[in-house]
């Protein structure tokens, strides 16, 4: 086989995994969890795959299936029995046969990897972006502040450095036009 030819089905190969992945992430958000989720799992999909060398590669696609729901849910307090919707940590174990310690340590592996935490606007589900307060915490000369209540100069900085997820200012603006 040709060099051109192996690495064409390498390539191919690889891509079967990612879609298989991202085959059994769609299908769990679509059974027990909703759109954003859905979205927010196939975005950390995607920036799994795009990584070089995917880590998606190595390892058992619903390991890696289970380990991209597990972070988004655990971002989002998923297994918080207030939310909607809830499904327990363990349940997702479950779906993809997966032992408990096998999912918390892909996700932790996840996260570790792409510096996803607790409250991470980049992760965290549209609809409660504005409701969770401490994505608007920023540190403002040693004391926390909220910066939906700081001038919009602070807000425009804090954006800039990908603190917060847009200038509270704006948006604020634009609803009063409304």
């Amino acid at each position: 086989m040709s060099k051109k030819r192996a690495n064409k089905t390498l390539a191919d190969d690889s891509q079967e995994v990612i879609d298989l992945i991202s085959k059994m992430v769609d299908d769990f958000c679509r059974e027990q969890l909703n759109g954003e989720y859905a979205v927010l799992c196939r975005t950390l999909t995607d920036k799994l795959a795009r990584k070089r060398p995917s880590p998606l590669l190595s390892g058992k696609p619903n390991t890696w299936a289970c380990g991209i729901i597990r972070t988004i849910g655990w971002v989002n307090f998923l297994d918080d029995s207030c939310r909607t919707p809830h499904v327990k940590l363990t349940a997702i174990d479950k779906h993809f046969g997966v032992a408990e310690s096998t999912g918390q340590g892909k996700s932790k592996l996840i996260r570790t990897m792409l510096r996803i935490r607790q409250w991470d606007h980049r992760w965290t589900l549209p609809s409660k972006i504005d409701e969770t307060t401490p994505i608007w915490w920023v540190d403002v000369n040693g004391f926390i502040q909220d910066v939906r209540h700081l001038p919009r100069e602070i807000q425009e900085v804090a954006f800039h450095k990908g603190l917060i997820p847009y200038v509270p200012a704006d948006r604020s603006s634009n609803t009063e036009a409304e």
